[in-house]
């Protein structure tokens, strides 16, 4: 027999753009004996999951459900439930994901357009009115909190140029759920998803997904049958809802057990509170990294507290650095993408990782690093 690999592994600070670092109680839940999944005591925790994502996404819409995937299957899952053949989106492009939401609508056989703005800087919402005053479209998509940037997009401002129309409002919310105010029904947002593996600190493997009623009812009235039958929320919801669950799939069971402490934990430190601890160790981040030298790629007005873009000073090999805090301090930091690949750093402040002590740590060895 060969040795068994997991016992090599060692527990990392995470500190790059995801995953995050997971609370004691999130991994002690993961270990809870497994069950059914039509089990009355899963079905229990289940309509409590839902129940408490509406709370944290702030929203009153039925269908709200963590789809069994991660974040890119919760993208798919929008886009796959309500396009239809040669349908016109609007994608609002700032990064890598908004990037990869053109590249789903268009394989699902829609018309896409798309602004582009430019990486490092926000969607421009004046940019985004001239092109829906010319066009009317059947969805329009934008990324929250842009991963690859460290960008906070205007998501309201640009749901309030969709107030009234008949276009239906897409957001991303992979980074920003958990980490800072996401406030589906106030953005007049029709479609949301989000991902586990970020600001709500449970392993990856979930995402959480939320339809309002006019977009339930766009996905009654389609045309044709929706084109992937795993992500197919006319089947799922009738695993999730009503008296009679109707087997589907067999859910992650333990997987659910883990987003359901993560929900928990969010709830009882209180949102509010934990939106804040997000901030303080960002400002505090900051702070550290102005006083080594570095510079920071985002203009401080549309920063995000839990994904801080660095610029890699001159002379300063990226690989090299990120290397060395991972083999030496076992922190883990991430490089850039697409663009901006060997431009920055990536260090992320998500969830349970967002705490001073992991801040002081990070600044510590990156200063030693650096100066050597």
């Amino acid at each position: 027999m060969k040795k068994n690999l997991l016992s090599d592994v060692q527990e990392k600070l995470l500190m790059g753009p995801g995953p995050s670092c997971v609370h004691p109680s999130v991994y002690e839940a993961l270990s809870r004996p497994t069950i059914g999944h039509l089990d009355p005591d899963f079905i229990a925790i289940m309509d409590e999951i839902k129940t408490m994502l509406r709370r944290v996404l702030k929203t009153e819409n039925n269908l709200t459900i963590p789809i069994s995937g991660t974040g890119s299957a919760g993208m798919e899952t929008c886009f796959v439930n309500l396009i239809e053949q040669g349908d016109a989106v609007l994608i609002l492009t700032n990064g890598v994901f908004g990037k990869r939401m053109e590249d789903v609508a268009g394989r699902l056989g829609a018309n896409v357009d798309a602004i582009e703005f430019a990486w490092g800087t926000p969607v421009v919402p004046e940019d985004v009115k001239k092109k829906l005053d010319a066009r009317t479209y059947k969805i329009v998509a934008i990324v929250h909190a842009e991963t690859s940037t460290g960008v906070l997009n205007p998501v309201a401002e640009v749901g309030t140029l969709l107030k009234g129309s008949e276009s239906l409002y897409l957001v991303d919310s992979v980074t920003s759920l958990g980490g800072m105010d996401v406030s589906a029904d106030e953005w007049g947002a029709d479609v949301l998803y989000s991902g586990t593996q970020k600001c709500l600190s449970c392993p990856p493997g979930l995402s959480p997904v939320t339809f309002s009623d006019r977009a339930v009812e766009m996905l009654r009235k389609r045309k044709s049958k929706v084109p992937n039958w795993y992500l197919d929320l006319t089947l799922l919801t009738q695993y999730w809802d009503g008296a009679a669950r109707v087997y589907h799939h067999t859910a992650p069971i333990n997987m659910l057990y883990g987003l359901y402490q993560a929900l928990y934990l969010i709830l009882e430190e209180g949102p509010e509170n934990v939106y804040a601890r997000h901030k303080e160790n960002h400002e505090k981040l900051i702070s550290g990294l102005e006083e080594l030298g570095l510079k920071m790629l985002v203009e401080t007005s549309c920063r995000l507290p839990m994904l801080n873009s660095v610029c890699i000073p001159e002379g300063v090999n990226d690989a090299d650095v990120r290397k060395r805090l991972l083999n030496e301090y076992r922190i883990e930091i991430g490089a850039g993408l697409g663009e901006l690949a060997g431009k920055i750093w990536r260090i992320g402040l998500m969830g349970h990782t967002a705490r001073p002590e992991n801040v002081n740590r990070l600044l510590s060895m990156l200063s030693e690093i650096i100066r050597r």
